[in-house]
């Protein structure tokens, strides 16, 4: 938990590629780390990974030095304390809908007088040896991004990039169609123009803007990077071992 590039990235809105954890165990960590990414996301909101095996899988992907973020389950203060607790560089909070929600995420990371977390002492705090660096490391360095994914949050775009403490959005595209009747339909005008909306919110104010490009393809990734994105989820651990077995195999299926 000291990886400071992500954060530095974030504030110069700089371009970062990071991909996916949704298979619970570190070596799928050790196979990805290495690949040239920023940061890994472990996904908690939709995977049954236990918060023991978060632990494990975050010491792994820092081993390689590049940053371990978690997407939990909810905007909810003890599955966000116990993430950070266990070292993890940042976290990614599902269905940030107002600044309520995004003022609700930044009061679960920060201690007192910044936020209203529950003080523990465990691994990011190396077990009660190093609190005062953990909390020196905590106000300068975590990285809290606000997942745009529901019409509501579209339409309070504004509101949640201006809360103080939130350093990017990312927006997922499956729930935010889902919330306009058409899951999954990421062409229909209604998708796009919801998309838009965050887009030139995020432009006119050179604020982060972020995208989960689900399927594997490098087209979509530099599509998005010519956009002005700069906070790139690149696939899943399961797209990449699917689809790389899948074009290898198709001569002999």
């Amino acid at each position: 938990m000291k990886n400071t590039q992500l954060k530095y990235k974030l504030q110069n809105n700089k371009l970062t590629i990071g991909s996916w954890l949704t298979i619970g165990h570190p070596t799928i960590s050790e196979i990805l780390a290495p690949a040239g990414f920023d940061w890994l996301a472990i996904d908690i909101e939709h995977n049954n990974i236990d918060f023991s095996m978060v632990q494990t899988m975050i010491s792994t992907i820092q081993s390689y030095n590049i940053a371990a973020l978690v997407r939990v389950s909810k905007n909810e203060e003890v599955v966000i304390k116990r993430v950070l607790d266990a070292g993890a560089d940042g976290i990614i909070v599902p269905m940030v809908n107002s600044r309520e929600d995004a003022e609700k995420a930044v009061n679960f990371v920060k201690y007192p007088p910044e936020g209203t977390r529950g003080v523990g002492l465990s691994r990011a705090q190396k077990y009660g040896a190093g609190f005062e660096q953990y909390v020196e490391w905590l106000n300068s360095n975590v990285t809290i991004i606000a997942q745009i994914e529901h019409i509501d949050g579209v339409e309070k775009i504004s509101d949640v990039i201006s809360t103080t403490g939130i350093d990017a959005v990312i927006i997922g595209p499956y729930d935010l169609s889902g919330s306009l009747g058409c899951p999954g339909e990421f062409d229909k005008d209604i998708v796009k123009k919801a998309v838009s909306r965050v887009e030139e919110a995020c432009k006119e104010n050179n604020f982060p803007l972020g995208y989960h490009v689900i399927q594997p393809n490098l087209d979509l990734v530099k599509e998005f990077i010519g956009k002005g994105y700069t906070f790139i989820a690149f696939s899943t651990d399961f797209y990449f071992l699917s689809d790389t077995a899948k074009n290898l195999m198709k001569d002999f299926v």
